[in-house]
C-alpha cells in the first residue's frame, strides 16, 4: 500500500473494501505482572491496573509455561480505516454477534484486527466476506 495512500472514513467502502485475512497460527491472551518475559513477541500488549494483557501465540505462551483461556484466530481487515471512522467495529462485530462468534477487536494505525474464537475463524472470514459483498450490492 502506498504510503499516501489516505484512510477510509467512508463505511460503505470500508465495508466494501474489508478484505479479511485469517494469520494461521493461534493466538491467546495471557497476562503478566510487570515486564514481557524474554521469549515472547506480543502481537498486542495492554497495559491495565491488573497487569499487562499479552496476545501471543499459543506455542510462545506454552514456551513460557503462561496460563491462558481463550484460543482465538487473528483475522485482519485489510481496509485502511481511519482511527476516527464511524461504524465499522459496530458492524462488524453486529454481524459476528448475530452467529454466536465473540470478537475482540484492536485498532492498529492502518487496519482494524479482530480476534475470535479459533476453531470458527474460517466462519468468521467467510461472514465478513460476506458482508463486504452485500454493501457492495
Amino acid at each position: 500500500m502506498p504510503r499516501n495512500h489516505k484512510p477510509e472514513r467512508d463505511l460503505t467502502r470500508l465495508l466494501t473494501g474489508l478484505r479479511p485475512h485469517l494469520d494461521p497460527h493461534r493466538y491467546v491472551y495471557a497476562t503478566v505482572t510487570g515486564a514481557t518475559p524474554p521469549g515472547l513477541d506480543p502481537v498486542v500488549t495492554v497495559r491495565e491496573d491488573e497487569g499487562r494483557t499479552l496476545v501471543v501465540r499459543q506455542e510462545e505462551a506454552d514456551r513460557a509455561g503462561l496460563p491462558y483461556a481463550y484460543v482465538a484466530g487473528w483475522v485482519t481487515l485489510r481496509v485502511h480505516s481511519a482511527l476516527d471512522a464511524v461504524g465499522l467495529t459496530a458492524a462488524v462485530a453486529g454481524l459476528l454477534a448475530d452467529a454466536g462468534l465473540s470478537c475482540n477487536v484492536v485498532a492498529g494505525f492502518h487496519h482494524d484486527h479482530l480476534f475470535v474464537p479459533y476453531e470458527r475463524a474460517e466462519e468468521a472470514v467467510d461472514l465478513l466476506k460476506r458482508l463486504a459483498a452485500d454493501a457492495g450490492a
